[in-house]
């Protein structure tokens, strides 16, 4: 039986990208930050696909040691993880630190799919065939690129929707650069753009956002696609077999698409991946996760009792 790991699963895409996964005969386990919430998805998932394996870990994956927390738990349950789809996202407009000091959209947005992935590598290529799945955005072609001088927006005025884009730059060039990391190795990592959805995506609704809110539902009747229609695009590249050796390209509506120039800059996305080893203490993460099992990953989890009490879990 297949394993899938869905982050951000108990509202919009994630949801109905967990709904999808479960009418397989697969295990699928969601990721959510309220603990009411993923026991109401887990039970809805249930009950509309007869699915019974549907389990469900509770989390605040801005925080790191959450992160920790998820892989930690996800290694005692299960010894195999097949598919690993990063969904969770936020866009924040005004600027906001995570619990670890870093810029919200940053830490949210990238480093946890990357710290996540990164303390799962383990379980997926002991899985392998299995697939990484990034949730980006076509919106990474209106970052202005990766902000080398000041990455987290600590200077002057702060620009939610330019760090929401970076952030959905910075899923590409992380997939990239895994890609190539993982050449070989079985495990293949693709992103996608799942399309213009209406979601409660903007969680901090200050009064700007308020006003803007009626301009951008209008946009969205015009635009927008369903969470469960988003959901086909996502869900086709966790199941489908035309995909199974594909790896490190972008996906929109269901095919592979050019991304950025910016996206596809190797030495940018190695530069990318050295800072978002330094920002989660994953340093020289690649050649551990190369020689080391599933136990040994967790122990290292565990050498880590004072993160791992803060989580949120």
């Amino acid at each position: 039986m297949r394993i899938a790991l869905v982050t951000g699963g108990t509202s919009g895409i994630g949801a109905a990208v967990a709904e999808a996964l479960a009418s397989h005969p697969w295990t699928i386990v969601i990721v959510g930050r309220d603990r009411v919430r993923c026991e109401s998805t887990v039970a809805r998932v249930r009950q509309t696909t007869g699915n019974s394996k549907v389990d469900y870990l509770v989390a605040d994956l801005s925080s790191q040691p959450a992160v920790r927390q998820v892989a930690q738990e996800f290694h005692c349950r299960y010894n195999a993880l097949h598919v690993l789809i990063n969904n969770v996202g936020g866009l924040f407009l005004k600027r906001q630190e995570s619990a670890d000091g870093i810029e919200m959209t940053l830490a949210l947005n990238h480093l946890a799919p990357f710290l996540l992935t990164n303390l799962l590598r383990d379980l997926l290529h002991t899985s392998a065939q299995a697939r990484i799945i990034n949730v980006s955005s076509s919106g990474h072609h209106l970052s202005h690129g990766v902000r080398r001088e000041d990455l987290q927006w600590r200077r002057g005025i702060y620009r939610g929707f330019q760090a929401y884009h970076q952030s959905k730059l910075a899923n590409l060039l992380f997939t990239y650069e895994l890609a190539r990391r993982l050449e070989g190795t079985g495990v293949t990592v693709n992103a996608v753009h799942p399309g213009f959805v209406s979601t409660n995506i903007g969680r901090d609704k200050p009064w700007y956002w308020r006003m803007l809110k009626p301009v951008i539902a209008a946009v969205f009747r015009v635009r927008a696609v369903t969470a469960d229609e988003s959901a086909r695009g996502i869900v086709h590249l966790a199941t489908a077999s035309d995909v199974d050796r594909v790896t490190g390209r972008y996906f929109a509506d269901g095919i592979p698409v050019p991304s950025s120039a910016a996206s596809r800059d190797v030495e940018t996305a190695r530069w990318l991946w050295s800072v978002s080893e330094e920002l989660t203490g994953l340093q020289g993460s690649d050649e551990e996760n190369s020689r080391t099992s599933a136990h040994g990953a967790l122990a290292r989890i565990v050498q880590q009792p004072n993160e791992a009490s803060n989580a949120v879990l």
